[in-house]
C-alpha cells in the first residue's frame, strides 16, 4: 500500500469514527458543525457552551431587541441543517489537557477529543467596581439575558440612562434610547462616537449626529464612581472633570474580553487579543508551533491576513464567524493539499439615529481618510482610508450600495486615494490624517484589532 493510500485510510477512518469537540455553542460553533456534518464527518461530535440557551443571534440584541422589535428570546440562529450531537449546554470548560486530548469541565467531567476547534468568543467588559457593578440598574449587554434585563429597564421609563463608551454597541444602545423618547447622557473618554474603529475624522460626524438627535455627549471624560441610594439603586456617576449626571441606569460599553482563561497552563498561544492560529485556522503553541489538532474560529481567534503586511488581526464580526468556521471545519477533516486559507475582508454594519453605517476592510490600520462621495454634513457620504499609499478600508453613511466598490479597490491594493465612481463626487476629496487613537485604550479598542506579526506577541509568556 502506498504512503498516499495509507494516508487516505487514516482519513477516511477519521471522517468515520474520530472524535471532534467544539468548545463554544454559539454562532461559529453552530455552522462549524453544520459544516462538519456537511462535509461527511460521522463521528462523535461534541458541542460545549456555558450558556444555557441554544445558539442565538447577537447583533439584533442592541437594535431590535432593545427597542422591543423583537423578544429576546425569539433570536434563535436558523439551523442550516441537522448536526446529531452532544450538546453539554449551561457547562463551562475549565481547562485543555493537551498531552491526552481532554477538555476539562466545570462539572469535574472531562470530554475527550482527536480534534478541537476553539470558538468560545469573547464576553462584555464589566464595569470594573464590584460593589458598583452590583448596584440595580447597572447593565452591560451581551447575552440575550443581558439585553432582556436592559429592555425591560427601558421600559419603565428611567429618568435618564447613562451610556459609557460610545463604540459601536454603546452608539446603538444611544440611539435605541432616543427613539424610546429617553434622555440619554454618553461619556466617551476619547475624542468621540467610533474614535476606535473609524477615527477622529469621522467621530467628529458621529458627535455632530448625537448631539443633533438630542444625546448629552460628553467627551474627553471617564467616570470615576457610580452612586448608589440606601435601597442599591444606582443614581448617579461623578465623571473625571469633576460634575456629575444623575441617571437610573447606567449601561458599560466597556469593550470585550476574549474567552481565553480556560487554556491557562495549556501552552497555547493565548492571550488578551486571543488565541493565535495560522490562516489555514490551526492555533499557535506558545513558541509559535503551529498544532495539527487544535483549530480556532471566530472572535476569539487571531489570524495572520496578506492584505495587512501579514499582522495577525482579531476581527468580532459575524461574517468572520460563519467564514471561519467553514474553514475550520474543512481543514479539520481534509489533507494538506485541500485545507482553504481564512482571509476574509472584514465588513460590518450599524443602524444609528435612522443611519445606516456599513465598512468594509479594517480601517484602524489608516494613516489618512478622503470623503470621495456624498456630504459628511448630511450624513450621506462614503470614505476610504490609507496606509503608505494603498487602500486599505472604507465606510459608508446611507451609501452602502458602493461598499462592493471599495472592497474590491482593498482586495487588489488599489493605490490611496483611490479614483471616485462617475457621479455624487465629494466636494473636496483631499485627504487628512484619520486620527486614530492609541488601541491600548480600552474603550476605544476596535471591533477589528491588528496586533503585529509575532503569533505570540502579546499573548504569550515566554517559557
Amino acid at each position: 500500500m502506498s504512503t498516499a493510500s495509507l494516508v487516505a485510510d487514516l482519513v477516511r477512518a477519521f471522517r468515520a469514527e474520530g472524535r471532534i469537540v467544539i468548545v463554544g455553542a454559539s454562532l461559529a460553533g453552530l455552522r462549524a458543525a453544520e459544516a462538519l456534518r456537511e462535509r461527511g464527518f460521522r463521528g462523535p461530535l461534541t458541542l460545549i457552551g456555558d450558556e444555557s440557551h441554544q445558539p442565538y443571534d447577537r447583533p439584533p440584541l442592541s437594535k431590535q431587541v432593545l427597542g422591543g422589535r423583537v423578544r429576546a428570546d425569539h433570536t434563535e440562529l436558523p439551523r442550516m441543517r441537522a448536526v446529531d450531537a452532544d450538546w453539554r449546554l449551561g457547562v463551562a470548560a475549565t481547562g485543555l489537557d493537551r498531552v491526552n486530548r481532554q477538555v476539562l469541565l466545570a462539572t469535574g467531567d472531562t470530554v475527550p477529543y482527536d480534534r478541537l476547534l476553539i470558538a468560545t468568543g469573547v464576553r462584555a467588559r464589566p464595569w470594573p467596581n464590584p460593589a458598583e457593578r452590583a448596584l440595580q440598574g447597572v447593565f452591560t449587554l451581551r447575552t440575550c439575558d443581558d439585553a432582556a434585563r436592559l429592555q425591560a429597564a427601558l421600559r419603565q421609563g428611567p429618568k435618564r440612562v447613562l451610556v459609557v463608551g460610545s463604540g459601536f454597541v454603546g452608539s446603538e444602545i444611544t440611539s435605541v434610547c432616543c427613539a424610546l423618547g429617553l434622555s440619554v447622557t454618553v461619556t466617551e473618554r476619547g475624542g468621540g462616537p467610533l474614535a476606535g474603529p473609524l477615527g477622529g475624522v469621522v467621530a467628529d460626524i458621529t458627535a455632530r449626529m448625537q448631539r443633533d438627535a438630542g444625546v448629552d455627549l460628553r467627551t474627553g471624560v471617564s467616570v470615576q464612581a457610580l452612586d448608589g441610594d440606601a435601597d442599591g439603586q444606582v443614581r448617579c456617576a461623578r465623571l473625571s472633570d469633576g460634575t456629575t449626571v444623575e441617571a437610573d441606569v447606567v449601561v458599560a460599553s466597556l469593550g470585550s474580553i476574549r474567552n481565553v482563561e480556560w487554556l491557562a497552563g495549556a501552552r497555547l498561544a493565548a492571550g488578551f487579543w486571543g488565541v493565535g492560529c495560522d490562516a489555514g485556522c490551526r492555533a499557535f503553541d506558545i513558541n509559535g508551533v503551529v498544532t495539527d489538532n487544535i483549530f480556532v474560529a471566530g472572535d476569539v481567534a487571531r489570524q495572520p491576513h496578506v492584505l495587512y503586511e501579514y499582522q495577525f488581526i482579531s476581527m468580532e464580526h459575524w461574517d468572520n464567524a460563519v467564514c471561519g468556521a467553514q474553514v475550520a471545519a474543512n481543514n479539520m477533516l481534509s489533507l494538506e493539499t485541500e485545507r482553504r486559507p481564512h482571509l476574509p475582508l472584514p465588513s460590518y454594519w450599524s443602524a444609528q439615529f435612522g443611519v445606516n453605517i456599513k465598512g468594509v476592510g479594517v480601517c484602524s490600520f489608516a494613516d489618512e481618510i478622503v470623503f470621495t462621495q456624498g456630504s459628511p454634513g448630511d450624513y450621506r457620504f462614503a470614505a476610504a482610508y490609507g496606509h503608505r499609499g494603498r487602500t486599505i478600508g472604507a465606510v459608508t453613511f446611507d451609501h452602502g450600495k458602493w461598499l462592493q466598490y471599495y472592497a474590491a479597490m482593498i482586495e487588489r491594493s488599489a493605490p490611496f486615494p483611490p479614483p471616485a465612481p462617475g457621479y455624487d463626487r465629494a466636494a473636496d476629496p483631499i485627504p487628512v490624517p484619520a486620527r486614530f487613537p492609541d488601541p491600548r485604550v480600552p474603550t476605544e479598542i476596535p471591533d477589528v484589532v491588528l496586533t503585529g506579526h509575532d503569533p505570540t506577541s502579546r499573548c504569550a509568556e515566554f517559557q
